[in-house]
């Protein structure tokens, strides 16, 4: 495929069926996945708003006045089916289960577990006596494998309940019109066609065509991520579906006014519908730690097979028998599954889920803990992800200066003078000319935590004088209102008259706010410090400058007025007329400009931050108007201070936009009108070459655009989003991150995580999280790994020297399934390195969780110090019971001859065959002892990749000091407990033979210090590349 095909292969227009299935000649999952995303990508394609209302009658039958006949809508439900979603394709519990059972990393115990059943039954057949060491062998490593399968398969389980509580999306009950009567229905048995009303805080329960409304406003910020409410009426406003007023779509809110309309779309075939369903077909890839599960299990396979044929080979040429030789192959492969570390993964990835379920983030999937400690991307909203989901008054200008207002949480900030008789003004006019409210039973919750009904501009604004002034209420008690004329989106203002009691000042008051420039063309005078003065050009113009700086910082402005109606033409009882006017609109007296700005989370800046420090590029992708996302992006951080866009470097030069090279801004804003008529390759310019970028104005087909362009950069990306738009892109990210209050139930269902208090702070949480996990899961495996070594070598030994086992299976098995677990999982509680959040991101082509430079430390370095330590403690018995090693060197035939009883050592004393077992399992005992003394030491040196021990803390993981004392306790009891030398051929020991080990433990301690400090004075040395796992 050419470099043109491969842009037109990723063309953001609409890609039909056909062209979809001619780009390939695959059938089956890849083919529908990506027709899906195909479908995913195109524009809504809807033209019912553009219909007249006898078209709209012609198409749907709808009377527009008495709805459906009961006969007509009974027909169509029969025909189109219940108005309501199709729940995604669930998987069946038995399904799970077994993936939990045979996934992964269980495969390769599954496969242990079968070679020592078919080691057993070869023994079975060919000895008179086999020994049962290879059947217990299978026979545990099978019920490992059942015990963790199920501990994970309810871990997630666990999260699916949580899951199964958010079941609110779709509405219960609409109203409808049919044969002339309104009816309250379930909203399942909406039809086409049918015509519906809805009113201030329903949810709209079909797609509809507005036919008429008064004052209606929806919540469109799960569809477009818009966070101010939109409009809705008649009339046909825009070409695009999502954009026109005459639209109101399935699931959204009616957060106030009526409105009626026809129901053009029902159930999936609504605009949420289509994008829920095509988004749930979508399938994830495999997670990083799946892949790093699956290069581990290759390794160790391939290091497993390597030894086991290695060994056959020389026992064949050694003169072993095939029987024996097989077996030995056997029980090379099986010693070298490490039959722990299933269990400590999983057991390490519950606890660090529950942690961060302690800092509001609900992981769905256990792996989806370390995706996002991988994550490069993270592409989030803006609307109550980095803010705080509720307008807040920023600015006002008054008495011709601008003043700041408290926008923080918990209204801690600065605060302006109050002092003035302006603002005294101004507050009176912000307060009653307002129809927002408090809902009853509030008066012990904090102000900025109240519930209001009504507009989200006025709701600030009532807030805002409830904090500054006092009861609103009190206030509205006082200035009675008796005339209102209700903002509408052509007059572009709010009046209403109120009786006034305040002694001095005229019996009534107009007050009025609304669109800046509207007000301030009604007026002739202006208010400066409590005194009316005339609107010259000179106010006018600081007017305008005051303006365009609040409405530059991305805020909504609103202007206010008020006039003191003379008595003598406005006596008590007048009765004012909204409709005909009679009383003055004109002439009035300007007081001020407030500003209002859903303001970032207070935490918000010092995560985006660290997500610099960590090399993760954060990207701002919402529905809002590009001036407020450049605003709120600056305000966070997102576009750093002294970054420009194209736009900020054509202001500074005094040149036209296009004149700029676009490589020379490193921040960018992207409008969703410039990205939708790019190709992959312009957007992949973008994505490259800027490190500051903000989407604005973009449709839910874009922002799953805009993951593939970070994907296709090789980026891991984690996307943020509440609403059904969201799915898509939330099920293509590599880790979807769903909202917990705001968010929709679809996008929770395709999210892998869900944040519980919807804070982008705690994304960055789970970041690091993620990346101590995958730091704390390479030290355990580094730590379990390096007991293979010594576990291994005395069947070489047996093979090649010919000397008695010096470490039976039994044993080996209580060191991989007893003393290291407890160590193991003690790393995970481990603390996170200095330098953790100052990394890049890991690469996944590189940095894998298992590489050679670990295997290398665990096997070749660890682990022979490890192996030398065992043999030297094995050796010493040995002598002290008179067979030097010398000696020992090819006796095993002799020594494992049930029938020699006088067998003599190198004193000439004779042996008889049970002594002589008691002899070798003391020594495994001793072996035994000997490797968890030097795994005291390996586990402290695991506690850092890099730093010195003496840095780190020894006495830092108390869960780890605990690991080695209950791995040395449980030692000390296999030793010395009476019966264990039958349970496990384990005998008391000398008190002194445990101090053979310690010279070891002190060299391997000793060892890796030095290399730590070789490492950190010379980064990216040979020690670094060839040791730094």
């Amino acid at each position: 495929m050419g470099l043109r095909g491969k842009i037109d292969e990723y063309k953001l227009a609409a890609t039909s069926d056909n062209e979809g299935k001619t780009k390939t000649k695959k059938q089956g999952k890849k083919a529908k996945e990506k027709m899906d995303l195909d479908e995913l990508k195109k524009e809504v394609d809807l033209d019912d708003h553009k219909l007249t209302f006898d078209e709209l009658h012609k198409k749907y039958g709808t009377d527009l006045v008495r709805g459906l006949s009961l006969s007509q809508a009974r027909e169509i439900l029969l025909r189109d089916g219940p108005n309501c979603l199709t729940p995604p394709p669930t998987t069946p519990e038995w399904v799970k289960f077994c993936k939990q059972l045979f996934g992964g990393f269980c495969m390769l115990l599954w496969i242990g577990a079968v070679l020592c059943f078919i080691a057993y039954v070869i023994q079975f057949a060919s000895e008179q006596e086999p020994a049962s060491d290879n059947l217990y062998l299978g026979i545990v490593l099978a019920v490992v494998v059942m015990i963790t399968g199920c501990f994970s398969y309810f871990q997630e389980a666990k999260s699916s309940k949580i899951m199964d509580s958010f079941k609110n999306l779709v509405p219960q009950q609409a109203l409808v019109i049919r044969d002339g009567e309104k009816s309250s229905i379930n909203t399942e048995d909406v039809v086409v066609g049918d015509l519906v009303e809805v009113k201030g805080g329903d949810r709209i329960p079909a797609d509809l065509r507005i036919i008429s409304s008064s004052g209606c406003k929806v919540d469109n910020s799960s569809l477009t991520g818009e966070s101010e409410p939109q409009t809705r009426s008649p009339d046909f406003t825009h070409d695009n579906p999502l954009e026109t007023r005459n639209i109101a779509f399935f699931s959204t809110n009616c957060v106030e006014g009526t409105a009626r309309g026809v129901v053009i779309n029902t159930g999936d075939h609504t605009i949420m519908g289509r994008i829920a369903t095509l988004a749930m077909n979508l399938e994830g890839g495999k997670t990083p730690l799946n892949i790093e599960i699956d290069h581990f299990i290759q390794i160790i396979t391939g290091v497993s097979v390597f030894f086991g044929v290695t060994f056959l080979i020389l026992s064949v040429i050694l003169g072993y028998g095939v029987l024996a030789s097989v077996i030995f192959l056997i029980g090379i492969i099986v010693a070298n599954v490490p039959e722990g570390l299933l269990a400590t993964v999983t057991v390490c990835l519950t606890l660090t889920a529950k942690r961060m379920a302690k800092k509001n983030c609900l992981v769905k999937n256990l792996e989806a803990v370390e995706t996002l400690g991988s994550t490069s991307t993270i592409c989030s909203d803006k609307t109550g992800t980095l803010t705080q989901n509720r307008m807040t008054v920023a600015h006002m200008w008054f008495d011709n200066q601008i003043h700041e207002a408290d926008t923080t949480e918990n209204q801690s900030g600065t605060s302006f003078d109050k002092s003035s008789d302006t603002w005294a003004a101004l507050a009176r006019v912000a307060g009653l000319c307002n129809r927002a409210v408090f809902l009853a039973e509030q008066t012990n919750v904090p102000i900025l935590r109240r519930d209001v009904a009504g507009d989200a501009s006025e709701a600030a604004l009532l807030k805002c004088i409830e904090l500054c002034c006092g009861s609103v209420k009190e206030m509205r008690e006082r200035y009675r209102n008796i005339a209102e004329i209700p903002f509408n989106s052509i007059n572009k203002y709010q009046i209403s008259i109120h009786k006034n009691n305040t002694p001095g000042e005229s019996k009534h008051l107009l007050v009025m706010k609304g669109a800046p420039e509207r007000i301030l063309d009604r007026c002739s005078t202006i208010l400066i410090e409590g005194k009316e003065q005339p609107l010259d050009d000179e106010m006018k113009e600081s007017f305008q400058a005051a303006y365009e700086q609040l409405g530059g910082m991305g805020e909504r402005v609103l202007g206010f007025c008020h006039s003191h109606l003379p008595d003598d033409q406005f006596a008590d009882g007048f009765a004012f007329d909204c409709e005909k006017i009679n009383f003055p609109a004109e002439n009035l007296c300007f007081i001020g400009l407030i500003s209002m700005i859903d303001p970032p989370r207070a935490a918000v800046p010092d995560a985006v931050n660290k997500c610099r420090c960590a090399g993760i590029k954060v990207i701002m992708v919402t529905g809002d108007h590009p001036i407020t996302a450049k605003a709120i992006a600056k305000g966070v951080g997102i576009i750093s201070e002294g970054n420009e866009t194209i736009d900020d470097i054509a202001a500074r030069l005094k040149i036209p936009v296009a004149d700029v090279n676009p490589r020379d801004a490193k921040a960018c804003v992207v409008h969703g009108g410039e990205l939708k008529d790019m190709t992959a390759e312009q957007l992949d310019d973008i994505l490259k070459y800027h490190t500051e970028i903000v989407f604005a104005r973009t449709s839910p087909q874009q922002k799953l655009i805009i993951v593939e362009g970070c994907q296709r950069q090789g980026a891991i990306v984690a996307v943020t989003g509440d609403g059904v738009n969201d799915s898509p892109a939330l099920k293509k990210a590599d880790i979807g991150v769903a909202m917990g209050i705001a968010g929709s139930d679809v996008s929770k269902q395709a999210a892998d995580m869900i944040l519980m208090d919807d804070n982008f702070a705690s994304i960055v949480t789970g970041v690091e999280e993620g990346r101590l996990i995958f730091d704390n899961l390479k030290k355990s495996i580094a730590y379990t790994l390096s007991s293979k070594i010594p576990e291994m070598t005395p069947f070489l030994f047996l093979i090649l020297a010919n000397i008695p086992l010096a470490l039976g299976t039994v044993t080996i098995l209580c060191i991989d399934l007893g003393t290291d677990m407890i160590p193991a999982i003690s790393l995970a509680y481990e603390q996170a390195e200095n330098d953790i959040m100052k990394r890049q991101p890991r690469n996944s082509k590189t940095d894998k969780l298992v590489n050679e430079r670990l295997i290398s430390m665990a096997y070749g370095q660890i682990g022979v110090m490890q192996a030398a330590g065992g043999f030297f403690t094995y050796f010493v018995i040995m002598a002290e019971n008179g067979f030097y090693p010398t000696d020992l060197i090819g006796v095993r035939m002799d020594w494992e001859n049930k029938y020699l009883n006088d067998m003599e050592d190198s004193y000439g004393q004779q042996w008889t065959y049970e002594r002589r077992k008691i002899i070798e399992f003391t020594c495994h005992t001793a072996y035994f002892v000997t490797i968890v003394i030097v795994q005291w030491a390996v586990l402290i040196v695991c506690k850092t990749r890099k730093n010195s021990i003496l840095r780190q803390g020894i006495m830092s993981n108390r869960v780890l000091i605990f690991g080695i004392f209950s791995e040395t306790a449980l030692a000390v009891f296999l030793s010395y407990c009476p019966g264990m030398d039958v349970a496990v051929r384990m005998y008391p020991l000398k008190p002194y033979w445990w101090f053979c080990a310690f010279p070891y433990s002190m060299l391997i301690f000793l060892y890796d210090e030095v290399r730590k400090y070789i490492l950190r004075r010379n980064p990216g040395g040979w020690v670094e590349q060839e040791t730094y796992y």
